[in-house]
């Protein structure tokens, strides 16, 4: 049976409400903020605080990718019993989740330079798995908020690490 056919729990929600399209872009401060001070005030600082800002912009990049594979596990949760029990769809979501999380350490220990443009890659990557993903798990009036977040902050991540 495929993931398409199986009935959605009652607690289902095609597209996010107005709080999470607020919080999703609120979310993007930190990006938004992060590659400009990157790009203005860089060269106008001492090395010390503009680590910090970069390493700062980097932890908060990868934090938000390991979120987007905790997702995965929150949904096969959520739709305990119904497409969740779907054995491809439950392996294939564990281990994208786990990916994200991995990926976002690889790249906070790696020079912020690339450590960030891999951030900026891996984002655009989370949410190219998650096109297919997120129908199969009943969530795909999701994918336009998430292209557009992932638009900014991927963005924001290759910015800055252009300015590095």
């Amino acid at each position: 049976m495929s993931s398409a056919s199986l009935p959605l729990p009652a607690h289902h929600h095609a597209e996010p409400g107005t709080l999470a399209r607020r919080l999703g872009h609120l979310g993007l401060v930190p990006f938004v903020a992060g590659a400009l001070f990157v790009w203005l005030l860089g060269t106008r600082l001492d090395d010390e605080p503009f680590f910090f800002v970069v390493r700062g912009l980097t932890a908060y990049a990868a934090l938000v990718v390991s979120f987007l594979g905790g997702l995965h596990w929150g949904m096969l949760m959520w739709l305990s019993g119904s497409a969740a029990d779907e054995p491809a769809l439950q392996k294939r979501a564990l281990w994208v989740g786990i990916g994200y999380s991995l990926a976002g350490l690889v790249a906070v220990l790696m020079p912020p330079h690339a450590g960030l443009a891999l951030i900026g890659f891996v984002l655009i990557a989370c949410y190219l798995i998650d096109r297919k993903l997120y129908p199969a798990m009943g969530t795909a009036g999701w994918l336009t908020l998430r292209f557009r977040l992932t638009l900014v902050a991927s963005l924001s991540c290759f910015l800055a690490a252009a300015q590095i």
